[in-house]
């Protein structure tokens, strides 16, 4: 598949990073120098997207729009010659690859919530295709959440794919549609059962607490093997802003969608060779599915038929059966993989407008503030450099990750509120 060299593309290389081999200022990368990031700009506008869409969309110059596309989705660009050029990928959808498709799908949910209802519906009637259904399903829900609308999509999707509940995305998509809304408003089970139940777990911990909405950003701490949490000299809390938005903001089952609720599999850290997520050490996380099950549960067993109860098992009883937390589990089975937590080298000032700047979005992955010198090419700020070395603070490299959704509310969650919930759990020890 093609893909531009922006792309966020994990890395893969196995060699372990330990923290204590750098410190922060001395983190550099050229990327972010002034020049080369007016450069970048010119060059997306210019050449990827105005370029492009100015050609005849035909099977020479297709690739070219199916990247262009992967940079409307990154970067959150929209103007009139973008919206000229969706009218030609319509236009031309039946005759188009697969990749080119997908790329036009993501960008049109990242940028146009409502405006292309009726073409996108259109597509849907006839797509045979799981995936691409999947994705013309989501834009229409959320344009449209009513009770018929869903039950329109559902019918078509049993017309469409007889044997879908044999398919495991449209299953999702089902419970999706259903549940949804739903659990945006249920009440999240008691976040303090979580932190006691860690010495069940016996791992050192990351939770990452964020909003439903993932227009705004989220908050991780660290608790350590001893349930105990890492703080600083002073004894106040070490917290981490994390965001776990992905560009299009698709649903947490659809490729390239934000990050799914759930556990991941803390295998170590590691330094990506890629310039979007920059040189700053990431935490390198596994799903369910993704690896063995021995390597996943840090356990020997490798027992499919025992995974789902061993997932369970990593949750508190009153948090056993709330439906949210199997996001990660249903998603790792349909097939999404490479979530990890990293830093970011791409300019903020793309996002200036958007709810969680200066915080940049990703494929998915969890992303910390970092901020850069332009002309030293040296780290500002670095929330991701900060949680490595909480979390490398003490003994073990490996550990689980909690994805959690607290509420709802349209705001980023704060320090206090995360204070709470640990002054709680420190009243009962």
């Amino acid at each position: 598949m093609k893909k531009i060299i922006f792309l966020i593309i994990i890395s893969t290389t196995s060699k372990h990073f330990s923290i204590a081999q750098t410190k922060c200022e001395d983190i550099y990368s050229d990327f972010v120098l002034y020049q080369k990031r007016v450069s970048m700009e010119k060059d997306l506008h210019e050449r990827i997207i105005a370029k492009t869409f100015s050609m005849p969309l035909d099977s020479n110059s297709e690739y070219k729009y199916e990247l262009a596309c992967s940079a409307i989705s990154q970067f959150l660009f929209i103007n009139n010659d973008i919206e000229k050029a969706f009218e030609k990928l319509f236009f031309k959808y039946d005759s188009l690859e697969y990749d080119t498709k997908k790329s036009f799908l993501e960008a049109l949910y990242a940028v146009e919530q409502k405006k292309y209802f009726i073409n996108v519906q259109q597509i849907l009637m006839k797509e045979n295709d799981p995936k691409l259904f999947s994705m013309c399903a989501v834009y229409l829900y959320r344009a449209d959440t009513s009770a018929d609308n869903c039950n329109a999509i559902k019918i078509k999707m049993v017309e469409n794919f007889p044997g879908y509940d044999s398919l495991i995305i449209l299953n999702e998509l089902q419970n999706y549609l259903s549940y949804h809304s739903s659990l945006m408003h249920q009440k999240t089970p008691d976040i303090v059962q979580f932190f006691s139940y860690q010495k069940n777990i016996n791992q050192k911990i990351i939770y990452s607490f964020q909003r439903w909405n993932r227009d705004y950003a989220g908050l991780a701490v660290v608790q350590n093997a001893d349930g105990n949490f890492v703080k600083d000299a002073s004894g106040r809390l070490l917290i981490f802003e994390q965001l776990a938005r992905s560009g299009s903001d698709l649903p947490y089952f659809i490729t390239n969608g934000s990050t799914p609720q759930g556990i991941y599999s803390i295998q170590g850290t590691n330094v990506a060779h890629n310039n979007f997520i920059g040189p700053t050490p990431n935490i390198q996380l596994i799903m369910p599915f993704e690896n063995t099950w021995k390597k996943y549960f840090h356990a020997d067993t490798d027992s499919i038929f025992d995974s789902l109860m061993l997932y369970k098992k990593l949750l508190p009883p009153s948090w056993k059966n709330y439906e949210p937390m199997m996001e990660a589990w249903n998603a790792g089975k349909i097939g999404r993989t490479e979530i990890i937590a990293h830093g970011t080298a791409l300019d903020p000032e793309y996002f200036k407008d958007k709810p969680f700047y200066p915080l940049t979005p990703t494929l998915g992955c969890l992303c910390a503030k970092e901020l850069w010198n332009p002309t030293t090419g040296r780290l500002l700020v670095s929330e991701q450099f900060n949680l490595v070395s909480a979390f490398q603070s003490t003994t073990g490299n490996k550990g689980f990750l909690f994805v959690i959704n607290i509420d709802d509310q349209q705001k980023a969650v704060s320090r206090i509120e995360v204070e709470n919930f640990v002054k709680k759990f420190e009243a009962l020890k």
